[in-house]
């Protein structure tokens, strides 16, 4: 085991997440000043073994049930939204592309406890030309969340042959996943953003890159896939989707306690009374807490559903669709309760100082990611109806 790691593999990843709130609490205004982690929250991250979550135990990895990975990234990001937001990037990006890689290299590039994995946004502006014994690839890619941190970044690109038509491999156009030192790459640094600064989410160029078959996962196509746990029949856009939305859970939880904590000793100016005896304050903090609590609960329920059809080999469509609307679902309900309980703050909620200014604006640029679209809901809404529909994003 690397050196760096101090806890005990027997010890919960949750528990283990939870054991970091203080740090990552002290720590926090630091890591959005300076728009990237602190190397004493990166050091505290790799001691517990956090880059590893879901890396197959093949390589050293822990490869956790889904339900304790959700839960990981909730108790991460109630302390800091940033860090949470880096590990499950991270985390997904090296499970999925470790588990169809060949095992060796997958060792090579993954196997240290500190070796993270740092993914830019698909777009269809990049382009992969196939070549022998590997690619050509060139492109720019954006929101590389915790690349300043990780000595690999990857990419997605579709492959094209040499004279320019789309390569096909299973049937279909070749898309793959490319995994290359950071050194090789040209970053920007343009992470200048309302909120989830920390995770330093730099944009970075590769031209005419030559990347080798082994380190070009197509990290969703079963017929590559090297590893067998149920983790890994999941496809990764569901897996993100899942940390994400603990992200988000963990972010509202944590300014909803902030209300609950000022409700209880604060006036409000429009009124003579504390906000704690007010009834409008006491129904929304009931309503609130109801909210939360439905979105995690059902999510957790979607994530079990699947992770046990994955174990038994009967990952449906329906199952999918299924995680897909609790994903979405809870990462929207998670922004209603930022909202409200920014806005019930008043005056302070502005305050740097404060518990709400900066959880509130990383809420609220979470919230904005592809897995909180309400495109999402709808697709599922006409699969229950059974009309015409396009399944994607699952």
């Amino acid at each position: 085991m690397d050196t760096r790691v101090k806890t005990a593999a027997a010890e919960g990843a949750p528990e283990r997440a939870r054991a970091l709130q203080p740090l990552l609490d002290e720590h926090g205004a630091e890591m959005d000043r300076r728009r990237e982690l602190t190397p004493e929250v990166v050091e505290a991250l790799v001691g517990q073994d956090m880059l590893r979550l879901l890396l197959p135990k093949s390589l050293g990895g822990q490869e956790i049930h889904l339900l304790e990975y959700c839960k990981t990234t909730e108790a991460l990001a109630w302390a800091d939204a940033s860090v949470g937001w880096f590990i499950n990037q991270s985390n997904v990006s090296s499970a999925t592309s470790a588990a169809a890689m060949p095992h060796a290299v997958a060792a090579l590039v993954f196997g240290n406890a500190g070796e993270g994995l740092a993914w830019g946004a698909r777009h269809n502006k990049s382009k992969a030309v196939r070549v022998e014994g590997g690619y050509r690839l060139s492109g720019t890619w954006s929101f590389a969340s915790g690349g300043r941190h990780t000595r690999w970044l990857g990419a997605h690109s579709a492959v094209q042959n040499p004279d320019g038509t789309p390569h096909v491999r299973y049937g279909r156009p070749d898309d793959r996943s490319f995994v290359f030192l950071r050194s090789d790459a040209a970053i920007t640094d343009d992470w200048h953003v309302l909120g989830l600064r920390g995770t330093g989410s730099d944009t970075y160029t590769v031209e005419d890159l030559f990347v080798p078959d082994d380190r070009a996962p197509a990290r969703d196509a079963l017929d590559e896939r090297r590893e067998s746990g149920p983790i890994y029949t999941i496809m990764s856009t569901l897996l993100y989707a899942t940390g994400f939305c603990g992200v988000t859970l963990g972010i509202a939880r944590r300014l909803f306690e902030s209300y609950v904590e000022l409700a209880r000793g604060r006036h409000s100016r429009a009124s003579a009374n504390a906000m704690a005896v007010n009834n409008a304050v006491q129904r929304e903090i009931g309503l609130l807490e109801a909210k939360l609590s439905a979105a995690r609960a059902f999510l957790h329920e979607a994530v079990v559903e699947v992770y046990e059809a994955a174990a038994a080999g009967k990952l449906d469509i329906g199952l999918r669709l299924r995680l897909r609307l609790a994903t979405t679902y809870g990462m929207n309900e998670a922004t209603d309760v930022a909202i409200a309980s920014y806005r019930a703050a008043g005056t302070l909620a502005m305050m740097n100082s404060g518990p709400f200014e900066r959880r509130f604006r990383d809420a609220m640029s979470a919230s904005q990611h592809l897995q909180a679209m309400m495109p999402h809901i709808e697709m599922v809404g006409r699969h229950i109806i059974g009309t015409d529909n396009v399944i994607q994003h699952i």
